[in-house]
C-alpha cells in the first residue's frame, strides 16, 4: 500500500489555544507530508510493497532505518490526530477504558502523571504511549519514529514530544504541553475503541 496523508478530522483552529492553526499547519501539512513522500519513495523495491502499514513498520524496523522511520512516523501521526479532538481530556473516560486504567495503571490520576512523566523524561524526539501489551495497559516512551508495535504491544494512545509538535505554542515548556494534551485533547472515545480492539 502507498502511503497518504490523510485529513485533519476537525479544522486547523479547532484545537486552540492548546495547539494552535500554525502549530497543525506546519506539524500536519509539512512534517506528516515529509514522512507520507518519503516513505512512498523508500518503500519501492523494498519488498514490503502490497504490506499493511503495520506489517511495514514492524517488516523493516531494524533492517531499513529509512522506510522504518518515515513509515513509523506515518503510522504515529495517522492515529495522533483521531487521538485528539476538541474539547478533549479530563475525566470524562469511557467504563471499559476507565476500568482498565483503575486496573493496570493505578487510577486516572496516576495514568496522567505517570504518561507526562514519560513524555517530559524522554531525551530528544520521540513519543509517549498506553500501549497493550499481554491483555494490560502499560505506560512506554520510545526515541524518534518508534512505536510499541516493534515490541510486540498495541498502541492505543501517543503523544508526540518532537519539538515541531509543541514549540510553537509552548517553545520549551514540554511538561506544560503534555498537561494541556491530558487535560483538553485526548479523545477518550477513540482510545477506548483501540482498546477493545487490541483486547478482542
Amino acid at each position: 500500500m502507498s502511503f497518504k496523508l490523510p485529513e485533519l478530522p476537525y479544522a486547523y483552529d479547532a484545537l486552540a489555544p492548546y495547539m494552535s492553526r500554525e502549530t497543525l499547519e506546519y506539524h500536519h501539512d509539512k512534517h506528516h507530508k515529509a514522512y507520507v513522500d518519503n516513505g512512498n519513495k523508500l518503500l519501492e523495491g523494498s519488498g514490503l510493497e502490497g504490506k499493511s502499514l503495520e506489517e511495514i513498520v514492524k517488516g523493516s524496523h531494524g533492517k531499513n532505518a529509512g522506510l522504518f522511520n518515515n513509515a513509523g512516523q506515518h503510522y504515529n501521526h495517522i492515529h495522533f490526530w483521531q487521538w485528539m479532538k476538541p474539547n478533549g481530556g479530563g475525566d470524562k473516560i469511557p467504563g471499559k477504558l476507565k476500568a482498565a486504567i483503575d486496573s493496570d495503571l493505578g487510577g486516572v490520576e496516576k495514568m496522567k502523571t505517570d504518561f507526562a512523566q514519560a513524555g517530559a523524561t524522554q531525551f530528544g524526539s520521540g513519543w509517549c504511549w498506553i500501549e497493550v501489551k499481554g491483555g494490560k495497559l502499560a505506560i512506554s516512551k520510545t526515541p524518534n519514529g518508534e512505536n510499541p508495535l516493534v515490541n510486540g504491544a498495541s498502541p492505543i494512545l501517543g503523544c508526540d514530544v518532537w519539538e515541531h509538535s509543541y514549540y510553537i505554542d509552548y517553545r520549551n515548556r514540554r511538561p506544560d504541553y503534555l498537561k494541556a494534551f491530558m487535560d483538553h485533547l485526548v479523545n477518550w472515545d477513540h482510545v477506548e475503541e483501540m482498546y477493545l480492539a487490541a483486547t478482542k
